[in-house]
């Protein structure tokens, strides 16, 4: 005989509760009846029900053993006592002795003070805790991990009643979620600049789920089985042909999503769930819940990274169970579209009609996201870190995004469209401006050339080369290929793409920069990270030499994929100079092993590195005669320069890269590295803004590599610029005792019609 707690008392549970949710009657008057239920078939003494109100208020709604009178009564904030503990962490809590626990809360009105025992789980909703579902007895036991289950199984069901706007005014539950009538202004992070009007589509859709309770759990599982089945042949046939992998790093993203899609312990959560007598799809739904509660709060960028996997998982099979179409419920998308999701990977983002996209916004998200990349080379505003924005909009809901002050308006009013109407309009006729100058040389009006060039990490960047007229690849991040894979890439298939990013080049610079991994770029595959401080840890040309294996692999990819062809090579976060002659004693042992092997070696190899960490400012002059170009990483070199993380939102603008201080830094730079005829470029944030590519080049620097939608802009001022007056001036503001000259130099700019 099994235990009320095991699976066939689940499965009667089940079935009592799907009786007392189809009598005609009040959600109150069948709150009171689950809870009479529950006690009865868990043998529990108390069962209570406890929903969440707005105001993070977590209120007695229905009990069985308490004393009746504390039902509207009793109230606890969440994260106050144990059933706000539970709430606060998404997450099923059992105690034997629950009255000796350091967060239980007493409530004299409740009478529980005779109460030892306790076992509680959260009721959840889309992700998203709605109440909390509590059974108690007088003995102190230890309820198992099937009686647990069994009480979150009964929650999954619950979860429909307590949102189905009779128990809460649905208005106080659009107060609850974050979603008001009125306007909204939402402050993120800017991702990738521009300005996008258009209306909101769900990237993680509510899916509806009509069938809670299982009538036949063998008949389920093999709906699941089959809607499994359905989604891993779709994904196989995308790799087959698709247009999204013909990239290669698009490639590695869906197999490694399809790695996924046969994970054993994900299946058989849900087969468990089915066996408990939940519906296919709701075992499906429950279980991601149960799995993006307990990891909201965690920050290991993989670990996101396979969250997100699984809900794209999720909804694919919801949509399969459920007979929906496709993941916009069948719906026509709007001709201005602005996609609003938790996170997704590039290869979504693609999935996408881009002649109607005008936006993306990110709950979550980073300048270094896969999707920011693919989303910056497709000239796509986008807006991360907007917390809660999910919760906030509702399809459909008018938006506008303005990427470079990183807000997003909600349902604006008709005097802030307007507003935002006009500056589209003059963004547009700017475009149209750059445009026009592409094929165009950036020449100074005093006949000063400034070489123009792309920061790229796709292979989707390549076509910016020709589309923005810049002059090369000043910057290729080889890391994303390997971020996005299960397993390092070998060298063969590193090798390949190499050759197509050479090939797309089309007889044009390109310089690879080698792995720059760690800090904020996680390998699944390679132990060693999770530091306190990560930018200043193991990562870049550290790891290279602590695992030379995975640097020889890489460079001998290089070197095979430009055979006859030039290569230029740049080693990351050099911070003395033996580190720099470690990697070329690598980089030399693979030359000589193609050249033993009779293979054609580069038409010219050129070495160098990135100019990132302070130290090396004092070993320049040992440095330079063993590189043959050196190039400033603007965005780590100023972080570190005032120890300021430049992905804190609190230090955003408390140092301003136009510093009196960092100006003469670069000037020094530009100075030596001039005298030892090496050639030397920036590749940066600062480079792709105007105003701060016009101080550059008053510095003397004539190589600017950035994201292709700044070459435009940064072009129209290079060709406005009387460069001579300008260094003038510049040279006789650098010694102010200012915090900056970014007005300073903006009002000169201004003033002598110096397009910024």
């Amino acid at each position: 005989m099994e235990r009320p707690g095991g699976l066939s008392g689940s499965r009667l549970a089940l079935k009592r509760l799907r009786d007392v949710m189809a009598r005609p009657a009040t959600a109150q008057q069948r709150l009171n009846e689950v809870v009479r239920v529950v006690a009865g078939d868990m043998v529990a003494e108390v069962c209570s029900i406890y929903v969440l109100r707005a105001g993070e208020v977590l209120e007695l709604f229905a009990t069985q053993g308490l004393n009746p009178t504390a039902v509207h009564r009793t109230r606890l904030r969440v994260g106050e006592g144990l059933v706000g503990d539970i709430a606060a962490h998404a997450r099923p809590l059992s105690l034997a002795d629950a009255q000796a626990h350091p967060n239980f809360a007493y409530r004299p009105e409740t009478g529980e003070e005779v109460y030892h025992s306790l076992m509680g789980v959260p009721i959840l909703h889309s992700g998203r805790v709605v109440g909390v579902l509590v059974v108690q007895n007088r003995t102190r036991r230890q309820y198992d991990e099937e009686e647990v289950e069994t009480l979150q199984t009964i929650a999954m069901v619950l979860a429909e009643l307590v949102v189905s706007g009779e128990l809460v005014n649905p208005v106080e539950a659009r107060q609850i979620d974050g979603i008001g009538l009125l306007p909204l202004r939402v402050e993120g992070v800017k991702l990738n600049g521009g300005l996008g009007m258009g209306f909101a589509v769900l990237h993680e859709p509510r899916i509806v789920i009509k069938r809670v309770v299982a009538e036949d759990p063998a008949a389920e599982q093999a709906r699941f089985r089959e809607a499994l089945t359905s989604v891993q042949d779709a994904l196989d046939t995308m790799l087959e042909d698709s247009d999204i992998a013909q990239g290669g790093e698009h490639r590695d993203i869906l197999e490694t999503f399809r790695m996924f899609a046969e994970d054993r312990g994900w299946t058989t959560r849900i087969s468990e769930a089915i066996e408990n007598g939940l519906t296919a799809e709701a075992a499906v739904q429950r279980v991601f819940d149960e799995n993006r509660a307990r990891m909201r709060e965690i920050t290991d960028p993989y670990i996101r990274e396979r969250l997100h996997d699984l809900a794209d998982l999720t909804n694919r099979l919801l949509m399969r169970l459920t007979g929906q179409n496709d993941i916009h419920n069948g719906g026509a998308m709007p001709d201005d579209m602005i996609v609003v999701a938790r996170n997704m990977g590039p290869a979504e983002l693609l999935d996408y009609d881009r002649a109607h996209l005008r936006a993306l916004v990110l709950e979550e998200g980073s300048a270094n996201a896969h999707v920011a990349i693919v989303a910056r080379a497709l000239d796509i505003p986008v807006v991360g870190r907007a917390t809660d924005i999910l919760s906030r909009v509702e399809p459909g809901d008018p938006l506008i995004v303005d990427g470079d002050n990183a807000h997003v308006f909600i349902r604006p009013g008709e005097d802030v469209q307007l507003a935002f109407a006009d500056g589209m309009r003059m963004r547009e006729e700017r475009k149209q401006i750059y445009a026009a100058l592409r094929d165009e040389a950036p020449v100074t009006l005093d006949g000063t050339t400034i070489g123009l060039h792309i920061n790229a990490g796709l292979l989707i960047d390549m076509q910016h080369l020709k589309t923005a007229g810049a002059d090369g690849v000043g910057l290729y991040r080889t890391e994303i290929p390997f971020m996005v894979r299960s397993e390092f890439p070998d060298a063969e298939a590193q090798t390949a793409l190499y050759s197509r990013i050479l090939d797309q080049a089309d007889g044009k610079p390109v310089v690879f920069r080698t792995l720059d991994v760690g800090g904020d770029k996680m390998l699944p595959y390679l132990d060693g990270f999770g530091e306190e401080n990560p930018a200043l840890g193991w990562r870049a040309i550290r790891i290279g030499l602590d695992r030379p294996s995975l640097l020889r692999q890489q460079l001998r990819a290089l070197i095979a994929s430009a055979r006859g062809r030039e290569l230029s090579i740049m080693f990351p976060m050099i911070s003395e100079v033996t580190e720099l002659d470690a990697a070329r004693r690598i980089l030399d042992l693979e030359l000589k092993r193609e050249t033993g092997r009779g293979r054609k070696r580069p038409k010219r190899l050129r070495v160098g590195v990135m100019l990132e960490v302070p130290a090396l400012l004092w070993q320049l002059d040992n440095l330079l005669p063993k590189v043959d170009f050196v190039s400033i990483g603007s965005n780590d070199l100023l972080q570190f320069l005032y120890a300021a993380d430049r992905g804190n939102p609190r230090l955003t603008d408390r140092y301003d890269t136009l510093a009196p201080a960092v100006l003469r830094v670069i000037a020094d730079v530009v100075r030596r590295c001039a005298k030892a005829k090496v050639p030397l470029s920036l590749c940066g944030e600062m480079a792709g803004r105007p105003l701060d590519a016009m101080a550059l080049t008053a510095l003397g620097l004539r190589t600017l590599s950035m994201n292709p939608v700044s070459i435009g802009p940064v072009k129209a001022m290079v060709r406005s610029l009387d460069l001579a007056r300008l260094q003038r001036f510049l040279a006789e503001q650098m010694d102010r005792d200012e915090r900056s000259l970014r007005e300073i130099i903006r009002s000169y700019a201004v003033d002598n019609g110096i397009l910024i």
